[in-house]
């Protein structure tokens, strides 16, 4: 059965019919008309294209030149500069005299310590001389003791005789005898005291020994400290950072320059953190100076970050070049692994904005570039191993992505 529509029912729809046709289509003209995202000057961004290719497992680290061996010189002694000898960049020999301190309070030491110890050692002689005598009235009296015992020994015996015999009386044998022992008493006191009085000048004399003794030591540091006043070279080498003036005070452990080696040097670079996992003490490389290669290898890793950097020591491995100086930069490709065939696209500044975490991959047509999720592996001087999310051909934007905010999508015009 047909439906009737009554004639101004029909209008009215017809008119809807129109009316969304017109919004329908003015809505696809504007969607047309607008820009399909963050609208990009084309000429502001880097495109490169992935492809794959050789990765050379490396990187070029701009690298300054050191004295590979240097002995720090930091003031001993407190004093004013007196006389200056030597200047920066000077080749000195050991031994060589570098300035004179001049210090009143340490003249004044080593004076007194001179004074204390001739003191000493004159009381230490005169000690001696006390001893020797002693030994020597000692060993006088001791001879004149010994020859009465004697003496008394024989009259005693002879009396003993006349006694048996009654030539003399028992009164006068026994005064004999109490004088042999008189005489044996004395010899034995004699003995005694002077065993006594030796000992005790000598513990005396010994005492005075050690006083002396100690006089010295203190004596020879206060002359040390003195010659200290005068600073030589202790290695020879090239004075570096030495600018004493004459008339300058100088504290102690202040520092007052080096002593380098002018022969030998090693390299000392700052490298990116990303790469702190994979160089290690040892890893090999190359210098490149006046279009000569020249090997080396890492010799320390410092792994303190510090502003997304991290330090290296590198060492020459064999010869080095003959015109180094210090201070001098270079550039040094330390190598961390074997070259291998992988997909690569070009390193740019928009790593450090993403992390190689996502990248804005430009449409086939060139007008749009829309952010992309990928994983990267190694990274190189001027590469990046893509591990997934792009394939070879397409084309990335490898310039710098600050600008953009989290802008999903961009209009290149």
């Amino acid at each position: 059965m047909d439906v009737v529509i009554p004639k101004k029912r029909g209008k009215q729809i017809r008119a809807a019919v129109v009316a969304t046709s017109f919004a329908a289509l003015f809505a696809l003209g504007l969607w047309l008309w607008m820009p399909r995202g963050l609208q990009v000057e084309a000429r502001s961004v880097t495109i490169a294209t992935v492809a794959r290719g050789t990765f050379e497992d490396a990187v070029t680290v701009r690298a300054t030149a050191e004295s590979l061996n240097s002995v720090i010189l930091d003031s001993v002694e407190s004093g004013r500069v007196e006389e200056v000898f030597a200047h920066d960049g000077t080749l000195v020999k050991k031994g060589d005299t570098l300035f004179r301190l001049s210090n009143p309070e340490r003249l004044l030491e080593l004076l007194k310590g001179q004074s204390d110890e001739a003191q000493q050692v004159s009381n230490g002689l005169t000690l001696r001389v006390d001893l020797e005598t002693a030994r020597t009235q000692h060993r006088q009296r001791t001879t004149d003791l010994e020859y009465a015992v004697q003496k008394a020994q024989r009259q005693y015996k002879r009396n003993q005789v006349l006694a048996a015999e009654k030539y003399i009386s028992n009164s006068v044998l026994e005064d004999s005898a109490d004088q042999l022992a008189y005489q044996t008493k004395l010899l034995n006191e004699e003995k005694l005291s002077a065993a006594a009085e030796i000992a005790a000048k000598s513990s005396a004399a010994a005492q005075m020994d050690q006083a002396i003794a100690v006089l010295q030591s203190g004596l020879k540091v206060a002359s040390t400290t003195v010659e200290a006043l005068t600073v030589r070279a202790p290695v020879a080498g090239r004075l570096t950072d030495f600018s004493l003036q004459v008339g300058e005070t100088v504290k102690p452990d202040e520092h007052i320059g080096r002593i380098d080696d002018p022969a030998h040097f090693k390299l000392s670079a700052l490298v990116d953190e990303f790469y702190v996992n994979r160089i290690h003490a040892g890893a090999s490389g190359v210098v490149q100076l006046d279009g000569q290669s020249y090997s080396v290898r890492i010799g320390r890793v410092f792994l303190q970050i510090k502003a997304g950097q991290f330090e290296v020591e590198l060492l020459f491995d064999g010869k080095q070049p003959s015109d180094l100086s210090p201070g001098q930069s270079v550039d040094a490709n330390i190598i961390m692994g074997e070259p291998s065939q992988t997909l690569l696209l070009p390193s740019g500044t928009f790593f450090n904005d993403t992390g190689g975490a996502w990248v804005y991959v430009v449409d086939r047509d060139g007008e749009t570039a829309k952010r992309r999720v990928i994983r990267v592996g190694r990274r190189g001087n001027s590469q990046i191993e893509i591990l997934s999310g792009l394939s070879a051909g397409d084309r990335v934007i490898v310039s710098g992505y600050a600008e953009f905010g989290n802008s999903g999508r961009l209009q290149l015009r």
